[in-house]
């Protein structure tokens, strides 16, 4: 398939395109310059939500109830789910996938898992050009759903419009929540698995952990929602605070400021990738040795630095 009848069947919601699409970005294929380029102008509707939390706290289950009720509201939706890679193939596990079976014959519903690939921060690094391409494909809503993070990998709030960190019962007090970071990612906290004992515990401490945190009026304070992702409950509240959350983004200009944001973090890494093939090609000149040769015997490394520089730019 040539790639203007690719980026044209993507934007017609083609999901075999789709999965094309997005095999290739996965594998940095060389024609992602011109596919990136074709979809670009049909991209910037779909409302982005990012959903992390830590290892078993009930992501996919969530994000398969907010699918759920999305599509009984008459709106599509693409959930990426990234999965840790297999240590053998390198794909991903599909451990998510498998969790929203029920979505899998619905044209309203698309999902892919991608693999992590090693990369630190609950998502791939290809995940920003996957969004486009979701984007692009005329999906209402897009779902990124991160592997299970840890205290400092928090990249989904760089690249959605609403992030929702999920908690549950028994797994940390407010203490170890602010250390986790979360209070400065999170737009939504969702307490999931409300049913189990100490849910309210955990209620009480990450309101009184967002209460402690000084905010102008005009600020979002980032709301806690008890719920029970697998019986169903508290995910209309849960949807009520988005909506709630992207009218507060239009409203005050935030929305423009996080896409500008993210579009000059991706700028950034394209250029930085493109950087270092170059620097990769300067490496195996006898020019760097003689480099590296004279900073071991006491030589200046910044110096040094401005003569590859200098290589690079010439």
């Amino acid at each position: 398939m040539q790639v203007g009848e690719l980026v044209e069947r993507v934007r017609g919601g083609d999901r075999r395109a789709l999965a094309r699409t997005i095999s290739l970005v996965e594998n940095a294929a060389p024609q992602l310059r011109e596919i990136t380029a074709g979809l670009a102008p049909a991209a910037g509707r779909a409302r982005i939500t990012g959903l992390t939390g830590p290892p078993g706290v009930g992501k996919s289950t969530s994000t398969s109830a907010l699918v759920a009720a999305l599509r009984a509201r008459g709106e599509t939706a693409a959930v990426l789910a990234v999965d840790p890679s297999s240590p053998f193939t390198g794909g991903a596990l599909l451990g998510d996938r498998v969790r929203m079976q029920e979505h899998a014959t619905d044209p309203g519903v698309y999902i892919r898992s991608m693999a992590s690939r090693g990369h630190l921060g609950g998502l791939s690094w290809a995940t920003p050009h996957a969004l486009r391409v979701l984007d692009a494909a005329g999906f209402d809503h897009v779902l990124v759903e991160t592997v299970g993070v840890g205290q400092a990998e928090v990249d989904i709030a760089a690249h959605a419009d609403t992030t929702v960190v999920l908690a549950a019962p028994g797994m940390g007090d407010g203490v170890q929540a602010g250390k986790a970071g979360v209070l400065e990612i999170a737009d939504i906290l969702a307490v999931n698995k409300a049913d189990r004992e100490g849910a309210q515990a955990a209620v009480r401490d990450l309101r009184q952990m967002v209460a402690q945190v000084d905010r102008a009026p005009e600020e979002w304070k980032p709301p806690v929602v008890a719920m029970s992702a697998a019986k169903g409950e508290g995910v209309d509240d849960l949807l009520k605070r988005l909506d709630d959350h992207a009218a507060h983004l239009r409203a005050t200009g935030e929305l423009e400021r996080r896409r500008r944001a993210r579009a000059r973090r991706e700028i950034e890494a394209i250029a930085m990738a493109a950087l270092v093939e170059r620097l990769a090609d300067v490496r195996g000149h006898a020019a760097l040795d003689a480099l590296a040769g004279e900073v071991a015997a006491g030589g200046d490394p910044y110096a040094a630095a401005d003569s590859v520089l200098a290589a690079l730019e010439g």
